[in-house]
């Protein structure tokens, strides 16, 4: 069994509600939203963050990329814009280490970030 958070949420062990789902990506709202909107965007295949993809995972990425515009339609973002967000390491924030990026709007986004 996985000890991973987001591992257990694609095998369905943690109930989310799920914003987006396809054969390889799954979106779920976030449990502590930054922003109106902010939903993550994870792959069902574990991999812990951006330095851990090869060029074997760009048809991964692309359809992360995919699934995160998806996202920012069905949540009313096309239009007003959004912010995309992938923290890698600690020092840059990344607390659950399964590559994930944030899908965030609803609001002015303040540059730089963070």
């Amino acid at each position: 069994m996985s000890e991973c958070l987001f591992c257990k949420i694609v095998e369905k062990k943690i109930p989310v509600k799920l914003v987006q789902e396809d054969e390889h990506t799954v979106a779920f709202d976030d449990i502590n939203p930054q922003a109106p909107v902010h939903t993550l965007v994870i792959p069902k295949r574990h991999v812990s963050a951006v330095q851990d993809v090869g060029m074997e995972d760009e048809s991964l990425l692309a359809q992360l990329l995919l699934s995160c515009t998806k996202v920012a339609a069905l949540k009313g973002l096309r239009e007003s814009g959004y912010r995309l967000v992938t923290n890698t390491g600690r020092d840059a924030g990344q607390t659950v280490f399964h590559l994930h990026f944030h899908v965030m709007g609803g609001r002015p986004m303040a540059w730089p970030p963070g």
